[in-house]
């Protein structure tokens, strides 16, 4: 991207919201329900092995929880954006923290495969309702400067809930059993929905948003084109597709069992793995924020950057002579995986300017949309593939640089177009700030 598109943080507007520390107060209670959620989502990730032994499945069936849970996060995306966008962030975000709750404590209870699956399907309906509400509560709460920042904070935030699954879940599941482990941990959903819903608010007082003007069909349909016609929501829903899926699929489900079976470490190696990804996330979750809220032509170059060397490492971790790559290779991806979230972040960063605030949730929905259909698709493929070619995992793995090869295409042919229209945005909203003496 060039410089033109602007080296600088987004200007000031008048309308900014002020932040402070009761912005922050309000907008951690949010990122609380949104952390639960990302604790139920991956605690499949430490429980695949126990899953398949539990409903007598293969890997094929085993990816059918996460690929299902994904569909159906992907698919309430768009309709979830439209929600926040008409009912607000307190609303959908208490009915997303009901419905996680609900479906981790019907797996925990669920006797058979069919039950199982229709209680992810559920925990993902209510997962896809935290994430988007909370972009949405941060830019309420916070000045448009701090967006990036606040954004990549609430992503790190989301790790730390997959670094709980990975270390705490992990050890009640081997220590109280599959039952006790997923019904306790489904008591942190009812704490954060209680706090949610005596605490947090939409927006501070005086920065109320404009009712909608119309309503219906044709102003949902209206809200949806108008955001997909913005290249910047385009650009961002590819760099979110190409950058997040490689570690979403190795934490989210096949990480252990590439690390295991393929490896030959040990679980509680491959757990140390898994909790380094999810350090690695959150460090660089930190740095890109900085990074990108200094100086926005930084985006592309991150982004890309990301892609690539998760590709170069991903390659030499597969074509590694003999089949098993050794330990200090295996702690290099894992660290390089860590860089795939904060990536995917800077998806938002391309959307939200290109955006007006009344359609910040729709946008944010159709970018979102990007990387849980990247996940599910390479999923999918590698539980294909595996059953395919008898666990081969370096074939199955190389699903991993199809997706890429797309989505890096995709933001190429789209760069341009975004930085000449956000361009346009910028000189546009100088010119509106500019007060004429009476």
């Amino acid at each position: 991207m060039s410089s033109a598109t602007g080296s600088a943080a987004p200007v000031a507007l008048p309308a900014d919201p002020p932040g402070g520390r009761r912005a922050v107060a309000v907008w951690s209670i949010g990122v609380a329900v949104y952390f639960v959620a990302v604790i139920f989502r991956t605690s499949l990730g430490v429980a695949g092995l126990d899953a398949a032994a539990r409903f007598h499945v293969g890997a094929s069936a085993l990816s059918t929880f996460s690929i299902l849970q994904l569909l159906v996060y992907a698919g309430m995306q768009i309709p979830v954006g439209l929600l926040v966008d008409r009912l607000g962030t307190k609303k959908v975000l208490g009915l997303g923290a009901v419905l996680f709750t609900a479906g981790q404590l019907g797996f925990a209870f669920s006797p058979s495969y069919g039950t199982a699956l229709a209680s992810r399907a559920l925990l993902g309906c209510g997962d896809a309702m935290t994430f988007i509400s909370v972009l949405r509560l941060g830019t309420r709460w916070f000045p448009a400067r701090r967006g990036p920042l606040v954004a990549q904070l609430a992503g790190l935030v989301g790790m730390a809930g997959n670094l709980v699954s990975t270390l705490v879940l992990a050890r009640l599941l081997h220590g109280l059993g599959w039952t006790a482990a997923f019904a306790g941990s489904a008591l942190a959903g009812v704490v954060v929905l209680a706090l949610l819903l005596l605490f947090l608010k939409d927006h501070p007082e005086g920065f109320e948003p404009a009712a909608p003007a119309h309503q219906g069909a044709a102003y949902v349909r209206g809200q949806i084109a108008a955001s997909w016609r913005e290249p910047g929501t385009r650009l961002g829903l590819w760099v979110h597709f190409t950058t997040q899926f490689p570690a979403m699929v190795f934490l989210l489900l096949w990480g252990m069992p590439f690390l295991v079976q393929a490896q030959g470490l040990t679980r509680a190696a491959a757990g140390e793995l898994l909790t380094l990804v999810v350090l690695s996330n959150m460090a660089f979750g930190l740095v890109y924020g900085q990074i990108v809220a200094r100086r926005h032509a930084a985006r592309l170059p991150l982004a890309l950057g990301t892609v690539a060397a998760t590709a170069v490492m991903w390659a030499a971790t597969l074509g590694y002579p003999g089949g098993r790559a050794p330990v200090w290779l295996l702690v290099v991806l894992c660290v390089v995986l860590g860089a795939c979230g904060p990536g995917s972040m800077i998806g938002f960063d391309f959307a939200r300017p290109a955006n007006p605030p009344e359609r910040q949730g729709t946008a944010s929905g159709i970018t979102n949309m990007g990387g849980f259909i990247a996940s599910m698709t390479t999923l999918f493929a590698i539980g294909v593939l595996l059953d395919a070619t008898g666990d081969d995992y370096v074939v199955a793995f190389s699903a991993v640089f199809v997706l890429q090869a797309l989505g890096v295409g995709q933001i190429l042919r789209l760069r341009k177009r975004a930085a000449r229209r956000e361009r346009e945005r910028l000189v546009a909203s100088r010119v509106e700030t500019v007060h004429v003496p009476a």
